[in-house]
């Protein structure tokens, strides 16, 4: 099963059906196929990784790399869909702090009208506030 990643818009918010494996075969895949989301003004992007049915270490590269990129833009990226074994990926890498994670679709695209509350970013975890 080849890599695939589908964009719809609902509303203001960019969902990213990703389906197939996400390896070193498709480096920059993911990444290549968001980046002009936040360039166009559409900085609400929800990945939908219910068909994503493998992920490699050059996989989870491509997702911080994407994930990086969409902060730095001022956006915000969320994810829904995730299968067991993603999301023990995500749980051993502890990505699962950075990418805030939905039971359904629904949910994640009710959850983004910005409500003061953040969830620690890639660099926090990394390196955490003294505080």
């Amino acid at each position: 099963m080849n890599f695939s990643a589908i964009i719809r818009q609902v509303g203001q918010i960019s969902v990213v059906e990703v389906t197939g494996k996400l390896t070193s075969f498709e480096s920059g895949a993911l990444r290549n196929s968001i980046a002009q989301l936040p360039k166009k003004g559409r900085k609400q992007i929800l990945l939908n990784l219910r068909g994503l049915v493998y992920l490699d270490s050059s996989g989870i590269g491509d997702l911080v790399h994407t994930y990086m990129s969409v902060i730095k833009s001022g956006g915000e990226m969320k994810v829904v869909g995730l299968t067991d074994k993603v999301e023990e990926i995500l749980k051993i890498t502890q990505l699962h702090h950075v990418f805030p994670e939905f039971k359904d679709e629904h949910t994640a695209l009710q959850s983004f009208p910005s409500n003061g509350s953040k969830r620690k970013t890639l660099l926090e975890i990394v390196r955490p506030s003294k505080n």
